[in-house]
C-alpha cells in the first residue's frame, strides 16, 4: 500500500483536530497476544494487574512491575488520526494500540493524570511519552512518522498516549469515553 507524503498527512490534520474533547467513541479494541500478532475485540476486560486481559504486555513482564512498565499497560490512539496514517481501517490495528478512540488526545486536553471513563474501565493518562518507531515507519512510512512525532504532533499526541489502568472493568466497541475524576 502506498504511504502518504507529509502534505496529505497535513491536510488531514484539521479533521484530526476537529476530534471531540470529551465523550468520544471506542472505534476499536485490539489485543496484542503476541509480538505482531492482532485481535480485533468487540469486548475485552482492562484489569489493573493485567492491563487489556490476554494483552502480551501482561506476558511480556517477569517479576514486580515497575512503575514505568504499568505506566505504559494501555495504549491509546486517536481513531481520525489512525484512520488517515493507516488509510484502510483494516490497517489500523498495525499502529501496535489497544484502544482507538475518537477523542481529542492532546496534552492541553488529556494531560497526564486525567481520568477516563470507558465502558465500565477507567483508564489514567500518564506522562511516558508515546512515539513512532521503526515498526511504525516500515507499516505506515517515515513521512507519517516524522508528522505524528512533529513538535505539533507531539503536541496533539497524534501517536497515541500511554494510560495504566485504575478500576477494573468490560469496554465494548461503541462504549464513550468521558473524562472523569
Amino acid at each position: 500500500m502506498k504511504h502518504l507524503t507529509r502534505d496529505e498527512l497535513d491536510a488531514g490534520l484539521a479533521h484530526i483536530r476537529a476530534s471531540p474533547s470529551d465523550g468520544g467513541r471506542l472505534e476499536l479494541l485490539v489485543r496484542r497476544p503476541r509480538t505482531d500478532e492482532r485481535e480485533i475485540l468487540d469486548v475485552g476486560v482492562l484489569d489493573p494487574e493485567a492491563g487489556l486481559v490476554g494483552d502480551k504486555w501482561h506476558h511480556n513482564r517477569h517479576g514486580p512491575y515497575s512503575v514505568d512498565q504499568l505506566d505504559m499497560q494501555i495504549t491509546v490512539m486517536n481513531a481520525r488520526a489512525a484512520a488517515l496514517v493507516a488509510r484502510d481501517r483494516e490497517r489500523w490495528a498495525l499502529a501496535g494500540d489497544q484502544l482507538y478512540i475518537d477523542i481529542d488526545l492532546g496534552h492541553e486536553n488529556l494531560p497526564p493524570g486525567t481520568r477516563l471513563r470507558i465502558g465500565e474501565a477507567v483508564i489514567e493518562v500518564t506522562a511516558v511519552p508515546h512515539t513512532g518507531c521503526q515498526k511504525f515507519s516500515a507499516r505506515f512510512g517515515t513521512d507519517a512518522t516524522r508528522f505524528v512525532n512533529s513538535k505539533q504532533g507531539r503536541q496533539l499526541n497524534l501517536r497515541g498516549i500511554n494510560a495504566r489502568v485504575v478500576e477494573p472493568g468490560t469496554v465494548r466497541v461503541g462504549d464513550i469515553a468521558w473524562k472523569s475524576q
